[in-house]
């Protein structure tokens, strides 16, 4: 299995030697164990139809045990050096925001992916490095399976360590339709009578 290295925009970080803890190597990836993505096109037309990312853009999305999808978020990564220990925060609070944890389960039953949008080739990158360490910290920490780390530029898709993927969907493509992208949107979380309200409502 071999990566390509890209010059990093990190490498300016003032305190290299605690940020190193914070980044994957490839090497590190790839030995990981991290499961493989049944369809990752399918996967990756789908979050792209419904999030519509652009660069500095990540989706983290939660597939079941037969790869469908059950929930999944986006947000834009502010510019500043990549730290996966920020990153991991940044994915924890949206995970927590659209899906229940698993954490009282013996072992993980539900997969975490993570895809990037952003500028440069599909060769690894320090920044990269960070987002695999917050990926896997942040599923620990919610009781989930570490899964994908897939990277969306100008180029094309590619699950990095795998070495699988294609020219589109890409960074300036029109979104696909895929069934994964028409995952309904999740209830308000609201109680009381709102909810009661809402709830008969929606019956009629």
């Amino acid at each position: 299995m071999t990566f390509g290295f890209a010059p990093s925009s990190t490498a300016s970080l003032s305190t290299p030697a605690a940020s190193a803890h914070r980044v994957l190597e490839p090497a590190e990836w790839a030995a990981a164990g991290i499961p493989l993505l049944r369809n990752p096109r399918e996967i990756v037309s789908g979050l792209h139809a419904r999030h519509r990312p652009t660069p500095a853009t990540a989706v983290i999305a939660v597939l079941d045990p037969d790869d469908r999808l059950r929930a999944s978020a986006s947000f834009t990564r502010r510019p500043a050096p990549a730290d996966g220990w920020m990153l991991r925060n940044a994915l924890l609070a949206q995970l927590r925001r659209v899906i229940p944890h698993d954490l009282r389960r013996r072992t993980p039953v539900r997969t975490a992916v993570l895809l990037y949008c952003r500028d440069g080739d599909a060769r690894w990158t320090e920044e990269d490095g960070a987002w695999m360490w917050g990926l896997r910290d942040a599923c620990t920490l919610h009781g989930l399976r570490c899964g994908a780390y897939i990277t969306l530029t100008r180029d094309g898709w590619q699950v990095l360590g795998e070495g699988r993927g294609g020219r589109r969907p890409n960074a300036d493509s029109t979104p696909e339709s895929f069934g994964t992208a028409e995952l309904p949107p999740p209830p308000p979380r609201t109680g009381g009578v709102a909810s009661e309200v809402l709830r008969r409502a929606t019956a009629r």
